[in-house]
């Protein structure tokens, strides 16, 4: 196995590509007795328009297939998926995104038998022409659900007033409609295509043995055959650097309304850019918006904002945003705040001790993540999907200078790429 030592966070990374393709990461944590899996493909609610190099016509799926295949990979005709975790003492579970589809499970004991169970479901699908249909029922009525919760509906308007093309403005879930369109041949069809040992990622880490784990993976992977994986040739619509629409509103019943601030930002393609940009964008938002900042004490004191507000960013080879806000008594006044503060950084400039206090903040926050088994496989699953290691994050954030951080966000902000979701009261 390839090691890989990053001394700043004090972790030995061992990687290794099996035969069929299958990439598996390994990251021991001395002292720790808990193990966690994460067994994932590069395939999320994103990739509805694809082909294979073999082939020469592009396949369009259903939306919302993605999320529906990993629903019906837990069923067996026997066994139930959970109860066979949960006889080795395993905690199970699995999640998609608009770029990946991942599965795990956490556990103390019993490592070799979790891998095998997590191995052996996500690689042997059973899709029937009834339980497909079953499961069109489950999901529309989570979908369903999703359509009242407000701020689940305060983002996912968002993302569409933000894009007009890009697939990530669909529910990753998709629509009620759109799942009706669901077979099990497509399913199976999207399962062959995606799911090959090389399109897939195994990351394992706490209390293992490197080369142990290796041996175990290896072991149940030679048991199985794989057809030659020909690879994917993803089609994504073009996508206007604008914003689709500048403000969108919907009345939901709901005690206090909700405003969430969209800046679209652009895509990054080189994986050290895409870094760089991730974590300096971050320590630019945090100081103009974070709990530590000016604008977050005065009106949290004012009574405009309150728990509840919060920004996020988000970059990726496909699309990249950042969303700020939370609940308020009044949406406009928060709006106008939130674009204020961020006009007045780039006349007057960031504070060299704002910026510090921001940079330092986010160097915490890096070492303390990883003292998660969670959020270390996770880091490096959504990065390592993208063929990216995240692990020299520590050096890279020390050499940040408030002059870069200024640039970043004139790159960030621009009228014509903001948008406004809102959802008030009934």
């Amino acid at each position: 196995m390839k090691r890989t030592e990053v001394k700043s966070l004090n972790l030995e990374i061992y990687s290794h590509q099996l035969s069929n393709g299958l990439r598996l990461v390994c990251i021991p944590r001395p002292g720790f007795q808990q193990v966690y899996a994460l067994f994932s493909t590069a395939y999320g609610s994103c990739d509805n328009s694809f082909r294979t190099e073999s082939e020469s016509e592009i396949r369009k799926v259903p939306d919302g297939i993605a999320h529906f295949l990993e629903h019906k990979m837990f069923e067996e005709p026997d066994e139930d998926v959970f109860s066979r975790f949960a006889k080795y003492g395993a905690s199970a579970n699995a999640f998609t995104t608009y770029l990946q589809t991942s599965y795990l499970f956490s556990c103390t004991d019993s490592v070799q038998e979790n891998l095998n169970v997590l191995l052996d479901f996500v690689q042997h699908p059973y899709f029937t022409d009834a339980n497909v249909e079953k499961e069109k029922g489950i999901i529309s009525e989570e979908i369903r659900m999703y359509d009242d919760h407000p701020d689940w509906r305060c983002y996912s308007e968002l993302m569409k007033a933000m894009y007009e093309k890009n697939p990530v403005r669909i529910d990753i879930a998709g629509t009620v409609e759109s799942i009706q369109e669901i077979t099990k041949d497509t399913l199976y069809d999207c399962y062959h295509t995606f799911y090959h040992p090389e399109n897939m990622l195994l990351v394992v880490v706490g209390g293992i043995d490197p080369q142990q784990t290796l041996d175990w993976v290896d072991q149940n992977q030679q048991k199985k055959s794989f057809p030659a994986f020909s690879p994917i040739v993803r089609q994504y619509p073009k996508e206007p650097e604008t914003v689709y629409q500048q403000q969108v509103l919907h009345s939901l019943d709901v005690v206090r309304p909700k405003c969430l601030l969209g800046l679209k930002d652009f895509p990054v393609t080189d994986g050290e850019n895409m870094l760089r940009q991730d974590w300096l964008t971050g320590i630019v938002l945090d100081g103009l918006f974070g709990k530590a900042s000016v604008f977050y004490e005065t009106f949290s004191q004012s009574g405009l904002i309150d728990q509840t507000f919060s920004w996020e960013y988000e970059v990726t080879k496909n699309y990249a945003h950042a969303m700020i806000g939370g609940n308020t008594e009044s949406p406009q006044e928060l709006q106008k705040a939130i674009v204020e503060t961020i006009e007045r950084a780039l006349s007057d400039g960031i504070e060299a001790e704002t910026f510090e206090r921001s940079r330092k903040k986010l160097l915490g926050r890096i070492y303390t993540s990883y003292d998660s088994l969670a959020s270390l496989a996770r880091d490096m699953t959504s990065y390592g999907l993208q063929s990216i290691l995240p692990f020299h994050a520590i050096d890279v954030c020390s050499s940040f200078t408030c002059e870069q951080a200024e640039q970043r966000l004139k790159e960030l902000y621009s009228k014509e790429r903001v948008s406004c979701s809102i959802v008030k009261s009934l």
